[in-house]
């Protein structure tokens, strides 16, 4: 379920302007001028592509089409080139006083045997986005794959930064990208100022440059890729210039494993945690952690030119990625009508969900006589009763996201909480490898008397199965706490629900056997019964004391 509501008082209507494209179309073949005559053909038009004995293509947002029969040759290309003139050592050529671009593509010895004519337009209203991002004053990084429009947006910052809020702008064009060809730059980018670049390479000196000599406030940057950019913006970030810029890398993960440009959104290091701590933490003794506060204190995902994922809180949200979390970010699209909405989702009132393949009810470690299948009536009856009782179940999560935990109660309104002490913990919810990387955590629960429910993976509907399974065995009186071997039993229920997650959950659906953990004889004797009431097979493999049971599919 969604929530949808406006994000401020101000409504724009995106208006888009086409920066002259009769001068881009004039420097075509008169053929393919008279195939881009009529206005239809124009209004959605992103390049043209010419290729040396290919028939030229027209590209659209979503398809393309070719333009006239004939091929082109090195005399429609050279033409080309000549009219343009001199390309720069990124192979890049512009139209002045237009944001149109010309590609190159050359062979071996050096000569023109491809070029792409990418139209170059100015859109208003894109910025309405994130207006009240600019009015905070931070750094802004955008990110997304080729095409969804980081350019445009730029361009208009540039603009509502320098006009709207009388800020000092200096854009740096270092494929005068942003602000066109020519020295004087475009009116889209208002009255910013634009220092172009010699040579990409040198794109972090004008960034060094700009600073030092003409006093900015705001400093504009499309395509951070290199290491040295990288350190040069957070020079500049740590001199209080605002910084806004893009990217490569379609989201925040992306820049996490990316060593060239990590540090943009603070670095990642390894580090090495001592016993204590690292079992606080419920993790390995090493870990990667963010070394420093990131340049950029707030970030956009460009998923589509109308719908971008806004994180306000760039350390906070890379500290949960690297927790192995989910960041919270806040969802903007913008409406037919120019309006901008936040959508937030909600805690849904659907059914508890069950999967389709019919469950195989669990023996019980204490008595071998199987549990009657229960209807999704006596389902939602128990669970109903289940809520009752005043005290909160207490879950101790073990390599499983606490966010996860939490939305499935939302979702339910169980009476369940995330711990972080053992101590508390009525239960240790976990995923097969989280168990598996913690030995000392699983010893500690069991002399505790502590059961521990080992699901196959960090998804909603195993966690939602794993909790509904733990309420009706607190109230049917199934409590391992009051048994005396309740770390027998613990270990016992951990590795049936082991055995029928990969039966539900691999074996069956993708046709691959699955070994299972290492287990004592007699809990890999249930093991093996249970597959049996599959009607699957199962053998025993490996040395003494690392027995394990593998189960082949049907």
């Amino acid at each position: 379920m969604f929530s949808v509501r406006l994000l401020g008082e101000r409504a724009m209507t995106t208006e888009r302007i086409t920066d002259d494209l009769s001068r881009l179309v004039s420097l075509l073949p008169a053929e393919l001028q008279a195939s881009l005559a009529s206005p239809e053909s124009r209004d959605q038009l992103l390049e043209v592509v010419l290729d040396l004995g290919r028939v030229p293509e027209a590209r659209y947002s979503g398809w393309s089409t070719p333009l006239g029969g004939s091929c082109i040759t090195r005399d429609d290309l050279q033409a080309m080139v000549e009219r343009l003139g001199q390309f720069g050592s990124d192979n890049r050529a512009g139209i002045e006083r237009t944001l149109h671009r010309i590609s190159a593509i050359r062979n071996r010895r050096g000569e023109v045997v491809g070029l792409t004519c990418r139209v170059g337009r100015a859109v208003f209203g894109t910025v309405a986005m994130v207006r009240d991002l600019l009015d905070s004053g931070e750094s802004l990084l955008l990110m997304g794959r080729p095409g969804v429009g980081k350019t445009t947006a730029l361009r208009e910052i540039a603009r509502v930064l320098a006009d709207d809020l009388g800020k000092r702008v200096v854009v740096i064009d270092t494929s005068n990208e942003i602000a066109g060809d020519g020295d004087i730059p475009h009116p889209a980018i208002g009255r910013a100022r634009r220092m172009q670049v010699a040579r990409p390479e040198l794109q972090h000196h004008v960034m060094i440059e700009a600073v030092e000599n003409h006093m900015p406030e705001v400093i504009v940057i499309d395509e951070i890729g290199t290491e040295l950019e990288a350190r040069a913006a957070r020079t500049i970030a740590e001199r209080g210039v605002t910084l806004v810029a893009t990217a490569h890398g379609n989201a925040l993960s992306n820049l996490i494993k990316n060593p060239t440009l990590c540090d943009l959104i603070g670095g990642i290091e390894s580090v090495t945690l001592g016993d204590d701590e690292a079992r606080r933490r419920r993790s390995q003794k090493t870990v990667l952690e963010r070394a420093a506060e990131p340049t950029f204190s707030m970030a956009v995902e460009m998923h589509s030119r109308s719908h971008w994922a806004v994180y306000r809180e760039v350390g906070r949200a890379v500290d949960a990625l690297l927790r192995g979390q989910v960041p919270s970010a806040e969802d903007r699209k913008m409406a037919s009508d120019g309006r901008v909405l936040r959508v937030e989702s909600q805690p849904s009132p659907s059914p508890l969900r069950r999967p389709s393949l019919v469950p195989v009810p669990l023996p019980n470690p204490v008595d071998p006589s199987p549990l009657q299948p229960i209807g999704m009536g006596s389902v939602q009856s128990e669970l109903k009763e289940s809520q009752a009782p005043s005290k909160m179940f207490q879950v101790l999560c073990c390599g499983l996201s606490e966010q996860r935990l939490d939305e499935a109660v939302r979702r339910h309104g169980w009476a369940v909480q995330a711990v972080d002490d053992l101590v508390q913990a009525d239960v240790v919810l976990s995923v097969r490898q989280g168990l598996g990387r913690q030995p000392e955590l699983r010893r500690q629960a069991r002399d505790a008397g502590v059961p521990i429910l080992v699901i196959k993976s960090d998804t909603l509907p195993q966690v939602e199965r794993a909790l509904e399974r733990l309420l009706m065995r607190r109230d049917s009186g199934l409590s391992h706490r009051d048994s005396a071997d309740s770390g027998d039993q613990s270990d016992a229920s951990a590795a049936l629900e082991e055995c029928r997650l990969a039966v539900e959950q691999v074996v069956v659906p993708q046709g691959r056997p699955v070994e299972l953990l290492p287990r004592s004889e007699d809990v890999r004797q249930m093991q093996a019964d249970l597959v049996t009431r599959y009607s699957l097979r199962s053998d025993v493999y490996g040395m003494s004391g690392q027995r394990r049971l593998r189960v082949f599919p049907p």
